[in-house]
């Protein structure tokens, strides 16, 4: 059997699918098979490569074992359950069927792509305060009183029992999951505040959506193995019905920043199964024989490079990315804390889904989806993505890469601002300059720094400048700046060492260095308390709102404390969450240039 080659749109299911023999598939979706699992791919927390690649990362926490085994015995239950209940007339009207049999058309697609979108209507976002669901496409109807009606009866009936007191959102935002709709979700809860109900029920939302995709496809592959063994004169090359697979098994991908987080996924994950399951599910198996991938984007980006070496030969391993060739569900959870590390890597990832594979693999080709081998897989993909905080790269991932034909969903809340939790009387001056275009930016916040802000710094003899930078380029871009002027300064971000960091900080405190550079991710991962400033000066807002107030707090020891922000009209996202929306758009209209917030 030769590779697969590109077919034409307009080719028959007959001419697309090559005639041979039908036989029992090894791509079968299931999770009570000894070959199935679950890949818990988890990566280190920062942007710096590792030579380790998601299969290396095997060795859990605690150090239990979690590879299992199913019997044969409940395999054949759920076979047996599936001929004696109403599938048939469940399957056909379920959101899931409905979904993966809608044949898209090639025009459908042009204008899926071609056209920007267009949120068309709303609804409210119940449990979250001062939001918004805003959506394209046919809008979404009102919850339902039992919002797993169509849901698998071993699923539904173990969901209900475990989660008997906290269904309420857990409910609600799992039947905005099962429209299978793009969402945008930017409001959670940061995952270090502890108690964070929505966080955790969001989480459960999106893992048993994919747990109830991964059982549906599963029941579909099962019920016509069924009926092929059953006749065996059936030619499946004629009857779309039998074509339930993909180019390969994994159907759901996880992406995920933090150990940590991985494995509260993957354990919350088995939590949620059925008790007849719980030792059916197998932890780091290969990708082509799992069902679903939890990666950190670092991890799944060396592996779609050939990062990893050979133990013999200590050359590349050859590229391979076919594995994400037939995932029809991704969740990015934690994306703030993504873009915390390096969003290349995460974009790098998404670009090498739905794409037809380089070479075969163990799959019937005549039960492939025909809207595979049209390669219209990414119209039928589903993409959350779940922050605490909005960023433009999100927006343009969002807007760019996700193209479900079904539609989006996205949150939209109203700020009320960080301004209150500031625990000190300092006059915060916001400083607007001119940026025509995202492009052009960068260059412009760093000519008013250099010709505006940076000469009165000079000019004052007084020292204790913070000089705080929201991005890595920016805080190089700095450093070297301050370097090339032979300015009295030292620098704490994320890649300082310890002792450098000890040194900056007493230096600072003493006076003997004036500026002291500090950047947003050095905050983030170890969230110094800087002593001995005197003057604030925010080269470009926090993307996380929280920081904000935690840097002007830091000049509480100081008898002048000012402070001075930079901003342009493209920053509105965080002015939003920092000042609030209606101020942000005073800021962002207004004819003047200086603003002061007391």
């Amino acid at each position: 059997m030769g590779k697969l080659k590109p077919v034409s749109p307009t080719a028959t299911p007959r001419e697309k699918r090559r005639r041979e023999k039908p036989k029992r598939p090894v791509l079968d979706g299931s999770l009570s098979d000894s070959s199935d699992g679950i890949i818990a791919a988890e990566d280190v927390r920062r942007e710096k490569p590792s030579n380790e690649s998601p299969q290396g990362l095997h060795q859990s926490d605690d150090g239990d074992s979690d590879d299992c085994t199913v019997s044969s015995e409940d395999e054949a239950h759920d076979m047996i359950s599936n001929k004696n209940d109403s599938f048939d007339e469940m399957e056909s009207s379920c959101s899931f069927q409905r979904h993966v049999t809608h044949v898209l058309a090639n025009d459908e697609v042009n204008t899926s792509v071609n056209q920007k979108s267009k949120f068309n209507w709303e609804i409210p976002a119940e449990g979250i305060p001062k939001s918004k669901w805003v959506g394209t496409g046919e809008k979404i109807k009102g919850a339902s009183d039992d919002p797993f009606v169509n849901v698998k009866g071993k699923l539904k009936d173990h969901w209900q029992k475990i989660l008997s007191d906290e269904l309420n959102y857990r409910s609600r935002f799992f039947s905005l999951c099962n429209s299978y709709r793009d969402i945008m979700h930017c409001n959670k809860k940061p995952f270090y505040r502890k108690g964070s109900k929505v966080d955790s029920s969001t989480m459960d939302a999106y893992l048993m959506h994919a747990l109830s995709h991964v059982h549906r496809t599963r029941d579909v592959v099962i019920k016509n193995d069924a009926k092929l063994r059953n006749d065996t004169n059936t030619d499946i090359l004629d009857d779309n019905s039998y074509c339930d697979q993909g180019f390969t098994r994994p159907k759901v991908l996880f992406l995920l920043p933090l150990k940590s987080i991985a494995r509260r996924v993957v354990k919350r994950l088995i939590q949620l199964s059925p008790l007849t399951q719980k030792k059916s599910v197998k932890l780091y198996s290969n990708f082509y024989a799992s069902d679903i991938i939890v990666a950190s984007p670092l991890a799944l980006k060396l592996k779609i490079d050939g990062g990893e070496v050979t133990k013999k030969k200590g050359r590349p391993k050859e590229n391979d990315s076919d594995f994400l060739s037939s995932i029809e569900i991704v969740v990015v959870d934690y994306a703030d804390v993504i873009s915390m590390q390096n969003w290349s890597h995460l974009h790098a990832v998404l670009e090498q889904l739905n794409h037809l594979p380089s070479k075969e693999h163990v799959t019937n080709v005549m039960r492939i989806r025909p809207w595979y081998l049209d390669e219209h897989a990414r119209y039928y993909r589903q993409t959350i993505i779940l922050s605490s905080y909005l960023t433009p790269e999100m927006n343009a991932l969002f807007n760019g890469l996700c193209l479900n034909y079904e539609g989006k969903v996205k949150l939209v809340t109203e700020f009320t601002g960080v301004l209150p939790k500031i625990q000190l009387e300092i006059r915060q001056v916001y400083e607007r300059f001119d940026a025509s275009s995202i492009g052009e930016s960068d260059d412009a916040r760093f000519e008013y720094f250099c010709t505006k802000v940076y000469p009165k710094i000079q000019e004052s003899d007084a020292g204790g400048v913070l000089l705080f930078a929201s991005s890595y380029f920016e805080y190089i871009r700095l450093s070297n700046f301050l370097k090339s002027q032979d300015a009295s300064f030292c620098r704490i971000g994320e890649a300082t060492s310890q002792q450098d960091i000890s040194r900056a900080r007493l230096w600072f405190f003493e006076g003997q260095k004036k500026i002291l550079l500090y950047s947003e991710r050095s905050h983030f991962f170890h969230r110094y308390k800087i002593r001995g400033g005197h003057h604030l000066v925010i080269y470009s807002l926090p993307g996380r709102k929280d920081f904000y107030p935690e840097l002007v707090n830091m000049l509480g020891e100081s008898a002048n404390p000012r402070c001075n922000v930079l901003f342009s009209r493209l920053d509105l996202l965080k002015l939003e969450r920092i000042v609030g929306a209606c101020s942000a758009r005073r800021l962002i209209s207004s004819d003047k240039d200086m603003f002061v917030f007391c």
